[in-house]
């Protein structure tokens, strides 16, 4: 009987159990949104004294989390933050801004628009902190034709040696650091192998990125000398590096917390904007635009690396192009014939012509003629004939090209007449700005360069005036012998050297720079107006 009893109670036992299994299985089967009071949005969480509540998300209460990753590429976006929720004074001076310029916001924004999705994809797939997918902001407003007076370059403001130390190619045909593609990939390695460099912490990453790694290790260990803190707020700076992660910090707090700060978020779809699509070899951008069925301003707005009128015959043999048109563009690009891939151009050498010239003449190199005329040294003959491989279409039709961004500068800044110069050997920027008597700094901004760029012997400079000079037949812009410079302190510096080196008084760099000390720090900036005329 108590063998009966014992049994049954097992089997009670044993029944009650399955039931709560069953309970426990339905329960878990329910989307996670429905049991919460609200959708999970990950901001950054704000120290005292200031408060900045994260705000409700833009979607419905009840929809579950996966709803959210799925449909807006923010949320995604902020679901990966990583970077430590820091407001202090040097923050909240810059979300001040941010907050006052709502405008500038939205242009932004519409700027990341077509490389956002790429971005956040390739920052997740490395489990890096999401708010780097808003570093263009702060580097280049996410214009990938963003150009400074440092040489830099692209969405993510590559200077050219750092750029070809990450892969980066920067040829007469293509830039690498305009690459959306391959300029994201190098960023990204550059980023984390900062971040490694000082133990994973990405404040110091960050300011490497900006200032450099050695400049942040070199004032470190100067901290650590004079035993203070080596953290990324108390370092000695450049006054640019201690703005650079505040600026990156407040603009992912604003963004995360865009209905407190009344900031319109754009509805950016968490889907691919384009596809990498292979070409096998080089085709004028026109006629890929053509093929694509979109403008070749749409074009270049993918594809900004490119700097002339058609892809580097060199490779990378790759356009992005809007997904929608992708599978289509395939479709025609595998039957094209070469011959429509450029317009070859039949020219008769005349005597005396270079092939640099000839070059020069058709928006080419002397490279690719060599190649496509199996020319082996600089030597041509009058009277031969050479296929040339050139634009299909005017110059106007290829307005993202070198030549018409060029253009497009000059026709903005142009005074009186134009001349085309020709680099020589041993001419420079000073040099030739001497001889127009123009400054530096307008020579380099007609031509799209900044003054530290190299020139390259038969390179075609554009100079505007309306003076005449002494030494040439054209019109020129009226003397302008005195230019400003802004010179930086090196160590061993001292008044009296800088005044021999460009040839001016001490008494004169006390009166522009309201000196009234002896001594100069390394790192300090000096007004110097320099006579060119003495140089």
């Amino acid at each position: 009987m108590q063998y009966l009893i014992t049994n049954r109670l097992r089997r009670f036992l044993l029944f009650v159990s399955f039931l709560t299994l069953i309970s426990c299985a339905q329960l878990s089967s329910k989307p996670l949104g429905k049991s919460l009071d609200k959708p999970l949005l990950i901001a950054p969480v704000v120290t005292a004294p200031i408060d900045v509540t994260p705000v409700e998300p833009i979607i419905s209460k009840n929809a579950p989390v996966t709803s959210i990753v799925e449909k807006n590429l923010w949320q995604r976006l902020f679901a990966l933050y990583q970077l430590p929720p820091i407001i202090n004074k040097r923050v909240q001076a810059e979300i001040n801004w941010y907050v006052k310029h709502p405008a500038y916001l939205q242009r932004v924004q519409k700027n990341a628009a077509p490389y956002l999705y790429h971005i956040v994809n390739e920052i997740e797939k490395r489990g890096l902190p999401g708010e780097l997918a808003l570093l263009p902001i702060v580097e280049s407003a996410y214009r990938p034709f963003a150009y400074s007076h440092g040489r830099a370059a692209g969405l993510w403001q590559f200077i050219p040696s750092t750029g070809r130390a990450f892969g980066l190619n920067q040829t007469w045909w293509y830039d690498g650091r305009r690459d959306i593609y391959t300029s994201t990939h190098a960023a990204l390695t550059y980023l984390t192998k900062l971040s490694t460099r000082f133990d994973n912490n990405w404040l110091l990453g960050l300011a490497g990125y900006n200032a450099g790694g050695g400049s942040v290790s070199s004032a470190m260990r100067k901290n650590s000398r004079l035993g203070k803190s080596t953290d990324y707020w108390s370092l000695p700076l450049h006054k640019e590096t201690k703005h650079y992660v505040p600026k990156l910090l407040a603009i992912s707090t604003v963004l995360a917390n865009a209905e407190k700060y009344n900031i319109t978020l754009l509805d950016i779809p968490n889907a691919p904007y384009f596809e990498r699509v292979d070409i096998i070899k080089q085709i004028d951008l026109a006629r890929a635009a053509e093929l694509a069925d979109i403008t070749i301003e749409e074009l270049y707005v993918l594809n900004p690396a490119f700097n002339q009128w058609a892809t580097s015959p060199s490779g990378p043999h790759y356009l992005l192009l809007p997904v929608k048109k992708a599978a289509h563009f395939k479709e025609l690009i595998a039957k094209l014939p070469d011959s429509q891939r450029l317009r070859w151009v039949r020219h008769k050498v005349k005597s005396g012509e270079t092939i640099g010239q000839i070059a020069r003449r058709y928006r080419t190199t002397v490279s690719q003629l060599k190649q496509a005329n199996a020319i082996k040294n600089n030597m041509i003959r009058a009277g031969k004939h050479l296929l040339i491989p050139t634009a299909n279409y005017n110059d106007a039709l290829y307005p993202n090209s070198v030549a018409m961004r060029k253009d497009a500068i000059v026709n903005k800044t142009r005074k009186g007449h134009r001349v085309e110069y020709y680099v020589k050997p041993g001419n420079s920027f000073w040099s030739i700005a001497k001889q127009y008597q123009v400054s530096v700094r307008q020579l380099a901004k007609w031509n799209a360069m900044a003054p530290g760029d190299t020139l390259k012997v038969g390179q075609k400079l554009v100079i505007w005036g309306s003076h005449s000079h002494p030494n040439a037949n054209v019109q020129l812009t009226s003397i302008n012998k005195h230019q400003t410079i802004n010179y930086t302190v090196r160590r061993g510096d001292s008044l009296y050297l800088i005044s021999k080196k460009f040839k001016v008084t001490i008494n004169a760099l006390k009166r522009w720079n309201t000196l009234n000390k002896k001594y100069l720090k390394p790192g300090q900036k000096l007004k110097i107006i320099v006579d060119v005329t003495r140089s």
